[in-house]
């Protein structure tokens, strides 16, 4: 027991410790090089470097690496096949990302775009999950692990999950987590929470390589945030959330933790409704006023809803990141349920 844990804490102490001395040096040049932003959320437009999700990119790899050699030399027990598909899938929308936050703000991958790239992100994993559970549906019970379609042709469901519910899932949760965003650390803090959420399902049900990922990224993730809590002295951008959600997906996917990680994604889906009704023109940030932050007149995102009373940016991200925290509280007890009824029977 000992030895794992220690093999747990070194991965994530990996990926933690090539993000946070990556950002200090990748800053000054990111800033030299032109790729900079402005923080809208400040009353002086200050700028700040861009392209964060290159360290976080890079931590992660890092970590996910060290796993791979702990398993390969020295026997640690990792199902290299899911592990590596999992890794595949989250590097290609990374890279996906980065691209994007390459060309620019407001100039990169169009919408439908976002929406289409990731089904390719997610073939690796797609070629290795050719078995799941039946799903069990609300009010209609466990569905039949064979489909039988018009002229005797048979499908399992091991297919159906493998071909269409993987595809979705993957492109589903990197949209999302690319929605809500736009306040230093709210980003990379909401993606922290919802992974480490996953990572204490995952260890309590032997999910190996669901929680290696998921200890990887929350490395990346924690050091990124010493350099992107107010004030922000980098934005993930695209690289980040697409990646952050790409990983939500990956780990539920590989740990069989699908409906614990919707619950998790719950204010992502809020803020999917509240986009949409603007078809997806609106933007998260608030209007500065003497260090206060305020929703404009017009409330076209979640975060406009946490902007009530006087409240600085630090404020509003720690009011929306309270409210994450209850929900994984909340998946948390879900989980523990289910685990004690498997473990009773």
């Amino acid at each position: 027991m000992l030895y794992l844990i220690s093999v747990y804490a070194t991965i994530l102490l990996v990926s933690f410790i090539t993000v946070y001395i990556l950002i200090p040096k990748l800053i000054p040049i990111l800033r030299e090089s032109g790729f900079v932003g402005k923080d809208m959320n400040k009353d002086k437009k200050t700028t700040v470097a861009e392209l964060g999700g290159i360290p976080i990119f890079l931590g992660f790899i890092f970590g996910a690496i060290f796993a791979i050699f702990l398993s390969t030399y020295l026997g640690f027990n990792l199902d290299l096949l899911p592990f590596l598909a999992g890794i595949l899938t989250i590097i290609l929308i990374g890279f996906i990302g980065t691209i994007d936050d390459l060309i620019g703000w407001k100039k990169g991958i169009r919408q439908w775009q976002h929406a289409l790239f990731p089904v390719a992100a997610a073939l690796p994993l797609m070629a290795v999950r050719v078995s799941n559970p039946p799903m069990s549906l609300p009010f209609i019970g466990l569905l039949p692990e064979t489909f039988i379609l018009p002229f005797g042709i048979a499908i399992s469901f091991g297919v159906i999950y493998s071909l269409i519910l993987v595809p979705i899932g993957v492109t589903g949760a990197s949209n999302a987590t690319n929605m809500l965003a736009g306040l230093n650390g709210l980003e990379a803090g909401l993606a922290a929470l919802i992974i480490g959420t996953l990572a204490i399902i995952a260890l309590f049900t032997g999910k190996i390589e669901a929680l290696i990922i998921a200890l990887a990224m929350i490395g990346a993730l924690i050091a990124f945030l010493k350099y992107n809590w107010m004030p922000a002295k980098i934005f993930g951008g695209d690289g980040l959330t697409l990646m952050s959600g790409a990983s939500i997906a990956v780990i539920a996917i590989l740990g069989d933790m699908e409906k614990i990680g919707v619950i998790l994604l719950v204010l992502f889906f809020v803020e999917l409704y509240l986009k949409s009704k603007s078809k997806f023109q609106a933007e998260s940030f608030g209007i500065p006023k003497n260090g206060l932050l305020c929703a404009p007149k017009k409330k076209q995102s979640l975060t406009h809803y946490f902007m009530y009373g006087k409240a600085t940016e630090k404020q509003i991200v720690k009011r929306i990141l309270f409210t994450q925290f209850l929900i994984c509280i909340f998946a948390l007890t879900i989980a523990s349920l289910n685990y004690l009824q498997i473990i009773m029977i």
